[in-house]
């Protein structure tokens, strides 16, 4: 039995299909709107920001010949998801590199801390298709609990 996966704010699991993201139509007019989850948190931040790459390039097509090392604090983990697709879009604008792979440690203790690699390669137009560039993450129905699994509801602004 398969359900919705958002619908008047909450949640529904799909019973028998362990998914790692689903993009939200008529979430937001001039933005892109998903969904995600994962078994731990480190699945959900590695879920997201794959979600995150999908909408710019099929991430199929890019490889792993670079890495990016991150650090990032918050107190709050709706703030540090927000801050670590933050640290991602930035590193791609400034680097002008797109990532494929993530490999992420989080602790918390009072705080939660992030440490994590990102694997991927510079931007090359004769290789990867480039689709919708994205320029920030929002706050805008930002969601990120626990149930069965970790999820997070996040709108991308394009």
């Amino acid at each position: 039995m398969r359900r919705s996966v958002f619908s008047g704010g909450a949640f529904f699991y799909d019973r028998y299909i362990m998914w790692k993201y689903k993009f939200l139509e008529d979430v937001a007019i001039a933005d892109v709107a998903f969904v995600a989850q994962g078994k731990s948190l480190e699945e959900l931040f590695a879920n997201c920001a794959t979600a995150a790459f999908e909408v710019m390039v099929d991430t199929k097509q890019v490889a792993i010949r670079q890495k990016r090392n991150i650090r990032l604090e918050n107190d709050k983990v709706e703030e540090l998801l927000v801050d670590w697709l933050s640290e991602l879009m930035f590193l791609k604008d400034k680097d002008k590199i797109l990532f494929k792979e993530f490999r992420i440690g989080i602790k918390k203790s009072g705080i939660y801390r992030l440490e994590a690699q990102a694997l991927g390669e510079k931007i090359n137009t004769k290789r990867h298709r480039l689709r919708t560039d994205v320029k920030a993450v929002t706050y805008h129905l930002l969601d990120v609990y626990k149930k069965r699994n970790w999820m997070a509801r996040v709108v991308l602004d394009v």
